[in-house]
């Protein structure tokens, strides 16, 4: 057996690899195969001079290694020592060298030190050379030559070094020796050489015991026995080409690939010329699965895939034989070298610090910079450069790799970790072997930082201010203060608490108390603002962590003064609520009879008061409110002995008014007016309550300024309404007297067309009775200038505006409605004026009316002239498609529908026009105000048929043309 730091018997060999700051050691143990459990292998607090009793919290923890159950570790100390018997040989099959390796972290003083331990398991001589078979043949013919060479079965033993096969010896023999030879991988095996000539005749048999042993101590062996038999001679034999050789084969070679092709020449004829092959039969199993001879070719193919990570080489013996009698076969070696290629991906192996599920490592927040978090081991199959990985960590730069040995690396930190602002890193590993093409590897690796009681409970402010009313009721709600704690867990539930103080003399705990998890604070007792004005004290919020930490804020309570106390008088002193005092008989006015003073113990206007005299002749006496000085208000006129009695009272300003009052008796007395007695002139009670203050004369000022605003307002409209009136009568009477005078209304004439007469004119002759048939002119009062016209069609009212006039127009479709025509005198606005109230509740009264009926020819020129009597005109119109003589044009015009200018000369402004032009039931045409018509509208027109005088056009020309469904009114 075999541990550390034990003298005499082994030695212990450590490492100590600095990397920057962070620090990894490896260290390398030994111990044999098959010691007892509890053996010790090496302490490595002890080898790495940590001692324990500098941090009693130091411990070592395997970083899950999973050879390492055959190894166990004591926490405290790092002793290693044997926890079951190692079996080097099933541990490491055919390896020259066994070790253990596992990692370690030792944690002290939260530090994190990493700790590589190598234990190599020596190999002890446990066991012994054997051969597969006990007993074996050889054939050899009696001529061949000396020094041939003839191979035997390979002794095996499981053993290592020292304790594998040193050598083979063979019995006594005058004809054959024997000599080692040590293949490629490292296997020793044995030949027979023939040193002595043979001759069958004299002896045809041999029997040689083979013995190979090892270099153990005490040494040990195994036998076979190899019975030679001696064949006659044969003229030829097969011989091949090369008696041995070398071929290189891929990894990557598919079943069925040739590997190569041996030849054995035999110059015999027939059957003692045919030759076949096969493999001898030493052959190792392994090799026997993977390859195959054919017989007669000679071509070795592939039976199963190779493995250059399995075995690196492979030696075969080929025999070739003819089918000859007495035939005597040759060998041939062939030695098949795998050649690697990069068909392995780097593999990745990542072992946390501390135990975690697969793929998440965690940390401390509380880590220093350069911690150790986890470690990271690199592999790859192949070999060269095809096994040769380059790693490299993505994700995040708060971590880095350093490298700890070999293809290990740490991933360390680079900066302090702060779990309130990152609590996880999600980190790439990236691992590329150089083989071409290049293989690579990625893996996903999660590193969570723990939480570490490192932030204090803070409060929002670190003053609260807060008022309660005195008079509270105990127990009552006060105000509630929270401290946030950003850490987590335990770390971050707060409890609250008071700290210590005083009072008024008593402990602050007696006036209010907080709840320890709400922070809610809560009065314990009634608090009165004339003993007590303010609290302040102190309230601790404290987290659960390890260690706990706190903070404290100040909360400062102001007790809000309440009227609750009464004034009370303090002079003069009161007896039973009242007072007597002496009055000189001949006191003058303005005598200062008293001045009486009054207290009150609340404050601010709670605290102000007013004096006042509530009973008692006011002629008397009166009082300042402000002073509570009370003086004659005239010559004392009582006799001596007389009392005047008078009850004052004192109030205090609260939104509750509290008073006091007390009875004053004046007693006249035959004393005089002191000289040095005050002597003032005050205002009587009445001309106090006679004042104004200054409010009520902003009042009144400002409600008489509105009165006359309103006034001013009413005036102007009467004023503007009856204004407009007087013009819109005067103006209707105007129209009237120049739309109807004695003067003939001349008549276009018929011999040329135009818009009112040819083809599709406005006014063509008609019957007198198809006038009288239309229309019929009633008025039921002489002096009304309200006028109704009632078609024989319905009316549909339509507006339009004309120029700045407006316009209904009246379509002969619809139901029956009554139009009034009566103006409101209030504008031009249809919604003001009677004639827009289209439902004819505006025409109810005092009108006028006419109903179309028949009656007797007439020409149409005295139908037009002989209507047009009132104020009114109603033009006939001839249908421009059908006949209907039904239908009518009513135009209103304040001014004459064809005038003379020298007749009447209104403002063009005070004048409006209305046109509808047939060319559609909707179209309406708008002359413009220069009175210039349009071209289909003749300058002058001459009456061929009846005589008229001539259109003027210097003057405007006011023009309402309809279609015989649609009436055009002008306002």
């Amino acid at each position: 057996m075999g541990f550390c730091n034990i003298a005499g018997v082994a030695r212990c060999i450590v490492f100590a690899l600095f990397l920057n700051s962070a620090l990894c050691t490896t260290t390398k143990y030994f111990t044999y195969e098959e010691d007892a459990p509890g053996t010790e292998i090496g302490n490595l607090s002890r080898d790495l001079k940590i001692d324990p009793a500098d941090d009693p919290d130091t411990s070592f923890r395997f970083m899950q290694e999973s050879n390492s159950s055959v190894i166990q570790m004591r926490e405290i100390d790092g002793l290693l020592s044997v926890s079951e018997t190692i079996d080097r040989e099933q541990l490491c099959p055919r390896s020259p060298r066994c070790f253990i390796s596992f990692d370690i972290v030792a944690l002290s003083r939260e530090k994190f030190q990493l700790i590589h331990v190598e234990i190599e398991v020596r190999d002890i001589n446990d066991h012994a050379p054997h051969f597969a078979r006990n007993e074996t043949h050889l054939d050899i013919v009696e001529n061949v030559p000396l020094d041939s060479r003839f191979p035997l079965q390979v002794a095996l033993d499981q053993d290592v070094g020292e304790n594998y096969i040193q050598s083979y010896n063979i019995s006594p023999s005058a004809h054959f020796a024997v000599e080692v030879r040590v293949r490629e991988d490292g296997v020793k095996c044995a030949e027979l050489v023939l040193v002595r000539e043979l001759d069958r005749e004299v002896e045809d048999s041999y029997t040689i015991q083979v013995t190979a042993s090892d270099g153990g101590a005490p040494a040990k062996s195994g036998s076979m026995t190899v019975t030679i038999k001696v064949l006659d001679f044969n003229d030829n034999s097969p011989t091949f080409e090369h008696s041995s050789l070398k071929v290189e084969l891929n990894e990557d070679a598919p079943v069925g690939h040739r590997v190569l092709r041996v030849h054995a020449f035999d110059p015999d004829d027939g059957a003692n010329g045919e030759v076949m092959y096969a493999f001898a039969d030493d052959l190792a199993p392994g090799a026997a699965r993977l390859f195959h001879v054919d017989p007669y070719s000679g071509d070795v193919t592939l039976k199963a895939l190779v493995d250059f990570e399995k075995r690196r080489s492979y030696d075969l013996n080929i025999r070739a034989a003819d089918l000859g009698s007495n035939s005597v076969p040759s060998s041939c070696r062939v030695v098949i070298d795998i050649v690697d290629v990069n068909d392995n991906a780097p593999e990745i192996s990542i072992k946390p610090m501390t135990s975690s599920s697969d793929g998440v490592a965690y940390i401390t927040e509380a880590a220093a910079e350069e911690s150790f978090v986890a470690l990271i081991s690199t592999s790859d199959r192949d070999s060269g450069s095809n096994g040769y990985v380059r790693i490299s960590l993505l994700g995040h730069e708060h971590f880095t790799l350093q490298q700890a040995y070999g293809d290990t690396f740490m991933i360390v930190t680079t900066t302090t970790l702060d779990r309130e602002r990152i609590q996880e890193y999600n980190l790439t590993v990236v691992a590329e072997d150089l083989g071409s093409p290049p293989f690579k590897t990625v893996r996903q690796y999660t590193i969570r930082v723990t939480d570490e009681n490192d932030n204090r409970p803070l409060f929002s402010k670190s003053l609260y201010e807060v008022s309660v009313l005195e008079n509270n009721i105990p127990g009552s709600y006060v105000t509630t203060v929270v401290a946030r704690d950003p850490d987590m867990g335990k770390n971050a539930k707060v409890s609250y608490k008071l700290l210590d103080s005083e009072v008024s003399g008593s402990p602050v705990s007696t006036y209010v108390s907080v709840d320890s998890l709400s922070g809610s604070l809560f009065t314990l007792r009634s608090f009165d603002y004339e003993t007590l004005q303010q609290i302040e004290l102190v309230i601790q919020a404290e987290d659960r962590g390890s260690p706990s930490l706190s903070s404290t804020s100040t909360i400062r309570i102001r007790v809000v003064d309440q009227n609750d106390n009464y004034p009370y008088f303090t002079f003069p002193m009161l007896l039973n609520d009242s007072a007597d005092i002496p009055l000189p008989f001949n006191a003058p006015a303005g005598y200062l009879a008293l001045r009486v003073s009054a207290e009150d113990e609340d404050e601010g206007v709670n605290g102000e008061f007013s004096y006042q005299i509530v009973q008692g002749d006011p002629h008397f006496f009166t009082m300042n409110k402000h002073t509570g000085e009370i003086a004659l208000k005239q010559w004392l006129t009582s006799e001596i002995g007389d009392v005047l009695e008078i009850k004052i009272a004192v109030s205090d300003n609260g939104r509750s008014p509290l008073s006091s009052g007390a009875t004053i008796r004046f007693v006249v007395t035959d004393t005089e007016p002191s000289d040095e007695q005050v002597v003032i002139v005050m205002q009587s009670s009445d001309e106090e309550g006679s004042g104004l203050d200054g409010s009520l004369i902003v009042i009144i000022m400002l409600s008489g300024g509105c009165a006359l605003l309103l006034i001013a307002i009413v005036v102007v409209v009467v004023t503007c309404k009856l204004s407009r009136g007087g013009r819109s009568r005067g103006t209707k009477r105007e129209v009237c007297h120049s739309l109807f005078d004695s003067r003939p209304i001349p008549i276009l004439g018929s011999a040329q067309p135009n818009i009112y007469t040819g083809q599709r004119g406005f006014f063509h002759e008609r019957t007198p009775s198809s006038l009288d048939d239309s229309c019929l002119y009633e008025e039921r009062s002489g002096d009304s200038e309200t006028k109704m016209f009632l078609p024989s069609k319905h009316f549909q009212p339509t507006s339009v505006w004309q120029g700045d006039k407006y316009c209904l127009q009246v379509s002969g479709i619809g139901h029956t409605d009554q139009l009034s025509v009566k103006d409101s005198g209030k504008g031009d606005s249809d919604f003001n004026d009677s004639d827009s109230d289209i439902s004819g509740d505006g025409g109810k009264k005092n009108f006028s009316t006419f109903q179309p009926r028949l009656k007797g020819s007439s020409s149409a020129a005295n139908s037009l002239s002989g209507d047009c009597q009132g104020n009114y005109c109603a033009i006939p119109s001839q249908s421009f498609r059908t006949a209907r003589d039904n239908a009518y044009t009513i135009g209103f015009s304040p001014v004459p529908v064809f005038s003379n200018p020298h007749g009447y000369p209104h403002p063009w402004k005070d004048c409006g026009y209305g046109t509808n032009l047939p060319k559609s039931r909707s179209g309406v045409q708008n002359f413009s105000r220069a009175g210039t018509l349009p071209s289909y509208f003749p300058q002058q027109q001459h009456d061929t048929g009846v005589e008229g005088p001539e259109i003027h056009t210097q003057g405007p020309t006011f023009v309402t043309v309809a279609t015989g469904s649609e009436v055009a009114t002008i306002f």
